[in-house]
């Protein structure tokens, strides 16, 4: 049965998109023959004031009927512009996650069965909520006269969550038969970062967890931190943290009035997001205006840390690497880091790849620093990567996002602002730092480790490797078997599977012939 809702809850948001105008706004050349011809024939099942609506405007009303999930699904989407095209990630980036308010008793029910004390017992206030968004909302309240923001998760919204998450592993799925072509992008492997990011953005001691470590990290750093955590009232359906007195970044005017300098703030903003990236390998992933809040100091302060990213020291030293090749045109070591790296496939040629490298980098500088778009360069890379069968990188592509819309934060501040140079003092000492003489010292102590720790491992993996050993004989001389019960459970499985299978698909035909009919 559970394969049988996912159908019908792929069927229903098919057709609320169909309504919406929104298949009706894809772009119709590339589509196989079938595809292009079934698009022609439902684009009259639109509605026709959505017809003249512009494409972001189509999806904002899409999302909002399909509910909570959708919007974190959206959103999402839109850090993979790979997967559906920088055009609609950019589309995907403007759906506002604001949502309808719960009641302040469910939000009361929810952290007193979080926290298991009274209400009254863990806040001296509770007020009424503020803000709300598709997985929690937000609450002033007061403890010990001193004022906090508290965020509750929304009730009932892991349960929808799990429920229309099926439906897009089912999609998921059919893409990748269907559709080889996108086999390169690994769609079931993207719809299971999209579930574990979710997961976790549901649980707020994850969240709580994320501002403490990126609070030690910055304790040091000049003109950036984040809110202080309630330990004492952080559960898994709610956290407590600081509230914070600021000006929204989006808010220009606001910022001028109150004396700030616009310019310093664009450049430690990026400068702030580079040492966390660089320096830490953990990042702040979704730094969009209305996170980023100016207080009376004159210091960032970066709220809602429910997405975050991580890059390994290998990771941190290709993008460097990368990012330096670039920069010097040295687009043969620009191909050769991606080969090393892994991202792409060791089939082709360097050489072409350096060509194709070279196509990207050199317009960077031909033109002013000022005048280069962070968003059209990846537009560019992608293009290129995906002639070169470039596997998908998620944690690249969480990053690439989210310095996407750093930079169109600073941008916003500064419309001259000149990434490169804010950037050369944080990119710049990290590299000599790391690609340098410092850079064998650690290489060194990292293979001593990793020689002591094979050591104490060797007597486990010599047992193992006998056991290992043993099987096989076994096998050889008497063959692999599935016990009577494997092999009947295994039969009942496929069998169960055809039929809802075939069961769905005849119901969702004939609920889409009863609705065409009655409308």
């Amino acid at each position: 049965m559970s394969t049988l809702g996912a159908y019908f809850r792929l069927a229903r948001v098919g057709w609320v998109l169909v309504r919406e105008g929104v298949v009706s706004s894809l772009p119709s050349q590339g589509l196989p023959p079938s595809v292009g011809l079934m698009k022609s024939l439902i684009e009259p099942l639109a509605r026709n004031h959505s017809l003249k609506q512009a494409r972001s405007e189509r999806l904002t009303r899409a999302v909002d009927r399909l509910g909570p999930s959708y919007v974190k699904i959206g959103q999402f989407l839109a850090t993979r512009p790979d997967v559906v095209g920088v055009d609609w990630a950019v589309d995907l980036a403007m759906l506002q996650d604001r949502m309808a308010f719960f009641p302040t008793e469910a939000a009361k029910s929810a952290i007193e069965g979080s926290l298991g004390r009274p209400i009254d017992d863990l806040y001296s206030s509770f007020g009424e909520p503020i803000a709300a968004a598709s997985i929690a909302q937000v609450h002033p309240a007061q403890v010990n006269g001193k004022q906090m923001a508290v965020k509750v998760v929304r009730p009932g919204v892991r349960q929808r969550f799990a429920h229309d998450i099926e439906s897009m592993y089912l999609l998921s799925r059919m893409q990748e038969r269907f559709v080889p072509s996108s086999r390169r992008l690994r769609p079931v492997e993207v719809t299971r970062t999209l579930e574990q990011t979710t997961k976790v953005e549901m649980d707020l001691r994850l969240e709580a967890a994320a501002l403490s470590e990126i609070a030690e990290n910055t304790k040091d750093d000049p003109g950036f931190r984040v809110p202080q955590v309630d330990w004492e009232r952080t559960g898994r359906d709610v956290i407590t943290m600081e509230w914070i007195d600021g000006i929204k970044m989006s808010d220009i005017a606001a910022l001028r009035a109150a004396g700030h300098d616009i310019e310093k703030l664009a450049d430690v903003l990026i400068q702030s997001f580079l040492r966390h990236t660089l320096r830490d390998g953990f990042f702040h992933a979704d730094m969009h205006p209305g996170n980023l809040f100016v207080d009376s100091t004159g210091t960032i302060v970066a709220v809602d840390m429910g997405i975050v990213g991580r890059l390994g020291k290998k990771e941190r030293r290709f993008l460097a690497e990368i990012l330096y090749g670039f920069i010097t045109r040295d687009y043969r070591r620009v191909a050769e880091v991606h080969f090393e790296a892994g991202y792409v496939p060791a089939h082709h040629d360097v050489s072409s790849f350096a060509q194709a490298i070279r196509a990207i980098g050199e317009p960077i500088h031909g033109q002013p620093a000022e005048t280069i778009s962070m968003a059209r360069l990846l537009a560019l890379l992608f293009e290129v990567t995906d002639l070169f069968e470039m596997q998908t990188r998620p944690e690249l592509i969480l990053l690439q996002k989210t310095m996407v819309v750093v930079e169109g934060v600073s941008r916003m501040l500064n419309p001259r602002f000149n990434m490169w140079k804010a950037s050369e003092p944080v990119v710049g000492e990290w590299i000599r730092a790391n690609l340098g003489p410092k850079r064998v010292v650690s290489d060194i102590k990292d293979s001593l480790r990793a020689v002591v720790k094979l050591a104490e491992a060797v007597p486990e993996i010599a047992t193992k490797t006998e056991k290992f050993h043993g099987e096989l004989l076994h096998m050889s001389e008497h063959g692999l078997r599935f016990d009577p019960e494997t092999a009947e459970a295994i039969g009942q499985a496929e069998a169960r599977h055809s039929r809802s299978g075939r069961v769905a698909l005849w119901i969702i035909a004939l609920s889409l012939l009863y609705i065409a009919f009655t409308l």
